[in-house]
């Protein structure tokens, strides 16, 4: 195992800042596709798994469980205070019972009238940021477009989503080396706090919109708490908010990269559709997620200790050579396309139909609009062990 597969902390969001993770994961594949993390800096050591098949095998398989999270930093530090709760960390029967329910918020009828608003957010944030000045995408055009999308579906007041979307972007990032866990917790504890009170208010009062939905339901025969109906609530909002924004970001950005790219796209040689899986796959705005053994288990002929953290890093996994041919090059026409960013098996992405509906809306605005795309700075990385992307995208759009 070469000295680099060794020494990177993958509990340490510079990591991912001060290296080429590309070539990183491309040499763990190669060398130990599954190994041991060794215990860093006062956290518990946990497994690696980097290959594509044995990544969406192990999303499937009963002796890993969510319960106690699904993301790093939260399963290190041990349970998960949602568990059992929050959809995205519950499992069994109970899971497919509130999965069902949150599911009746992603029917066609509620989400016409939203993927409606969607497309005509990015076509007027698009047109507006045509012109001959300079403007940062991510935070004039990327990140209104996802966090106002969910807000419609949770019928949010508009003069709360400014708020929101702050904590959303300091809950697992920063944009700075020195962001703190403190600050992730705080800005968590102040989303689930916000959604305490709107959901108490909901049931009091309730009306035709999604949190209504969850305060006035039953799951197991008994209604959601508050503060049940918060966690979910907080799990649409960070699921629904980052992964699109940097999805975009990572959009424009490449396709600046990539001219000849955009230049089939403008043109109609690639689809939309092929447009966005190709993106979804390259950002994969979810470097990783997060399990924890509940029996022995046999991994790349490593055996697995009941108790024991497995991460699954979809990075490794969507650049894996034996599944994507080349791929590491920008492909929008790539086909087949089946890359792991919106998860696989029964946590699957609820809100993967809306992301995508975002996306296409956002290159069919770039498309009406924009004839060049010019970078104007360097783009600034976030810091995150678990999120893939850049917070801040100079650019200048010159218009058709």
């Amino acid at each position: 195992m070469t000295s680099r597969v060794r020494s990177l902390d993958l509990t340490d969001p510079v990591t991912f800042v001060e290296n080429d993770v590309h070539d990183f994961w491309r040499d763990v594949r190669a060398e130990r596709p599954v190994h041991w993390h060794e215990p860093t800096g006062g956290n518990p050591g946990f497994w690696v798994v980097s290959r594509y098949d044995d990544i969406q095998s192990l999303y499937l398989d009963a002796a890993l469980t969510s319960v106690r999270g699904n993301v790093l930093d939260v399963v290190l530090r041990g349970d998960d205070s949602a568990g059992g709760s929050m959809l995205a960390v519950t499992d069994g029967p109970r899971h497919r019972r509130l999965r069902n329910l949150m599911f009746s918020a992603f029917t066609p009828r509620v989400l016409g009238e939203v993927v409606e608003k969607v497309g005509r957010r990015a076509h007027d944030l698009v047109s507006a940021a045509v012109g001959a000045d300079p403007f940062d995408f991510a935070a004039e055009v990327a990140e209104k477009i996802p966090m106002n999308t969910i807000c419609d579906l949770l019928s949010i007041p508009p003069a709360d989503r400014k708020d929101l979307l702050e904590w959303s972007k300091t809950a697992l990032s920063s944009g700075h080396a020195e962001g703190t866990e403190l600050d992730a917790l705080s800005a968590r504890n102040e989303i689930v706090l916000y959604f305490m009170d709107l959901a108490q208010e909901r049931r009091d009062r309730p009306g035709d919109d999604v949190i209504s939905m969850l305060a006035t339901a039953e799951v197991e025969d008994r209604p959601l708490t508050v503060e049940e109906i918060a966690v979910n609530c907080y799990s649409l909002i960070l699921g629904g908010d980052e992964t699109s924004r940097l999805s975009a970001i990572c959009a424009v950005l490449e396709l600046i990269r990539n001219p000849g790219q955009w230049d089939e796209l403008r043109t109609g040689g690639v689809s939309h559709e092929s447009a966005v899986e190709e993106i979804i796959r390259w950002a994969t705005p979810g470097m990783h997620l997060a399990r924890t053994a509940v029996a022995d288990l046999e991994v790349g002929g490593h055996t697995v200790r009941r108790g024991d953290i497995v991460t699954l890093w979809n990075i490794s996994a969507n650049n894996d050579e034996s599944v994507f041919e080349d791929p590491r090059r920008f492909t929008l026409s790539r086909s087949p396309n089946r890359h792991l960013s919106f998860g696989h098996g029964p946590h699957y992405c609820l809100g993967a139909f809306l992301g995508r509906a975002e996306l296409r809306s956002l290159l069919e605005a770039l498309v009406t609009h924009v004839a060049r795309m010019e970078l104007c700075g360097t783009p600034r990385p976030i810091y995150s062990n678990f999120l893939n992307g850049y917070e801040s995208l100079p650019v200048r759009f010159e218009g058709r």
